[in-house]
């Protein structure tokens, strides 16, 4: 078949771009089509294929504040017209899956509907991540990217999900329905330790929705150890609440991050993810999970066997779940098993399968 992959952009290697990684494996004879592309910011097997990007990088600041073109994407990721191949596929947590695709059969990954207009709206443009002009742009145009997020759905046949959250948002936004695949992750990368040490651990962005300031107010009050790795907007603020037990290591490389998953007593997860890679990756490394009861988190972690949760983002219910888990025992080989359930080859069979499906349906 002459297949299209289709992905919102690609500037790094995050969760996205394993999945897309993974579809390029599985098409490697492919076009590939993106918003943006920064050569040399993706793996050599996402950027050895064809790429075509739209002309969003040229703009100023096009490629280092790409998110402030939002309302331009709708009609930039429409100059792509598809209908020539056999089967398109699209990798959206944005505008990917509205790119134009006539009668061929298209088939979107959802990472998530435009989680900037819809749940996460007040996130992405409150005071301390968006100027006054941002967001008051952002304001403007949120009725027609919401409008436009469902219109697009016409030109998509089948949805898959990243997970069961995101599959009821789907259903809740979209009015669609959606199988769920969940995402691939690498976790060959990740191994035990022999020996753990005495400190807990964090991964993650530093920007609000992440809840990272009231899992360093737990921790001051718990006077434990904490590790924090991760750049975003909110370091300096978190740098002023955290007392001498909570350390935030910035930027770490992969080697120093697998690491430290490996030695960690458990990771602590207070946020709502669509699925939550890092939460696998800690259970790839014999660590447990303390995390919020919502989200991803409860179709990778499985209570009182390779994690515990607790019910509230707050100091209080965080606090309660960490003095459960001193006392309880949690096995490192249960966590390194769980994992395995997420595993790149499992993904992949999984997607051909549902592929192959409708194509001969088709046929």
């Amino acid at each position: 078949m002459k297949v299209a992959l289709v992905h919102d952009w690609i500037n790094g290697l995050r969760g996205g771009e394993r999945v897309l990684e993974a579809l390029c494996e599985l098409y490697p004879q492919a076009d590939l089509y993106t918003l943006i592309y920064e050569p040399g910011t993706s793996s050599k097997t996402i950027e050895n294929l064809p790429i075509y990007s739209t002309i969003l990088g040229k703009l100023p600041k096009g490629k280092s504040h790409y998110r402030h073109y939002l309302p331009l994407m709708p009609l930039l990721i429409k100059q792509f017209n598809l209908s020539n191949y056999d089967l398109v596929i699209s990798s959206s947590h944005c505008v990917a899956k509205g790119v134009r695709t006539g009668d061929t059969l298209h088939i979107c990954y959802l990472h998530s509907p435009m989680r900037y207009m819809w749940d996460l709206f007040n996130h992405y443009f409150s005071k301390e991540q968006a100027g006054l002009l941002t967001r008051t742009g952002a304001q403007l145009f949120r009725p027609y990217l919401k409008w436009w997020d469902r219109y697009s759905n016409r030109a998509v046949d089948h949805f898959i999900a990243n997970s069961a959250f995101v599959q009821q948002r789907a259903k809740r936004y979209y009015n669609r329905d959606a199988v769920v695949i969940h995402p691939p992750v690498n976790i060959d990368q990740f191994y035990p330790a022999d020996e753990k040490e005495n400190y807990y651990l964090i991964v993650s962005a530093l920007v609000p929705y992440k809840k990272i300031d009231f899992a360093i107010d737990a921790f001051n009050q718990l006077n434990l150890p904490l590790k924090i790795v991760g750049s975003g907007s909110e370091l300096s603020k978190l740098k002023s609440l955290a007392n001498k037990n909570v350390e935030l290591l910035g930027w770490q490389d992969q080697p120093t991050t697998v690491d430290l998953f490996a030695k960690a007593k458990a990771f602590i997860f207070p946020q709502i993810e669509d699925f939550g890679i890092t939460a696998v990756e800690s259970q790839a490394s014999g660590t447990p999970v303390i995390a919020f009861r919502g989200g991803g988190a409860l179709e990778t972690v499985i209570e009182g066997k390779t994690g515990l949760f607790f019910n509230e983002q707050s100091p209080a219910a965080l606090i309660d779940a960490v003095r459960r888990f001193e006392s309880i025992n949690i096995k490192s080989e249960d966590c390194v098993l769980n994992a395995q359930r997420f595993n790149k080859n499992r993904f992949k069979k999984e997607f051909k399968n549902f592929v192959q499906k409708y194509t001969l349906t088709r046929t």
